[in-house]
C-alpha cells in the first residue's frame, strides 16, 4: 500500500488550483496531495479517533460485507454505510461489490499525511 496525501486549501485557492491545472499552467508533481479539504476541522470530522479505529479494523480484518463489519464493531448498519461513502469519496476506502451483492470496505492507503499550510495563501 501507499500514503495518501491530505491537503488543506481555502475554497477560493482549491479553486484557482484546479483552473490553473485545467488551463495547463499548473502541473501537481506525484508528491502533491490527491485529496482535498478546506480546514483541519472537515479533516478531523472524517478521520475522527472512532473513524480512524475503523479504518484499522477494515485493514486488518478485512470483512466481506458491510453486516460482518458492523457485526465486528457494534455500530449500526445505518451509520456505517454513510461514515463508509464519506470515506469513500475521499479516497481512504473502496467498496467491491462482491458476487453476493454484498458491499466489501476495502482500504486504499496503509498511511495518511496531511499538508497543513500555517495560512491560506490569499486567492489569485
Amino acid at each position: 500500500m501507499t500514503t495518501l496525501k491530505i491537503g488543506i486549501a481555502s475554497p477560493a485557492e482549491y479553486k484557482a488550483r484546479t483552473l490553473a491545472i485545467a488551463r495547463g499552467e499548473l502541473k501537481p508533481s506525484p508528491k502533491s496531495p490527491k485529496v482535498w479539504f478546506t480546514s483541519i476541522e472537515s479533516v478531523a470530522k472524517v478521520l475522527s479517533d472512532r473513524n480512524r479505529e475503523l479504518l484499522a479494523v477494515i485493514a486488518e480484518d478485512k470483512p466481506e460485507s458491510l453486516q460482518a463489519l458492523a457485526e465486528r464493531t457494534g455500530r449500526a448498519k445505518s451509520n456505517l454505510s454513510r461514515t463508509l461513502r464519506t470515506m469513500e469519496r475521499y479516497g481512504f476506502i473502496r467498496l467491491e461489490k462482491r458476487p453476493n451483492r454484498a458491499l466489501a470496505p476495502r482500504v486504499t492507503f496503509d498511511d495518511i499525511r496531511v499538508d497543513l499550510p500555517l495560512r491560506f495563501k490569499a486567492a489569485a
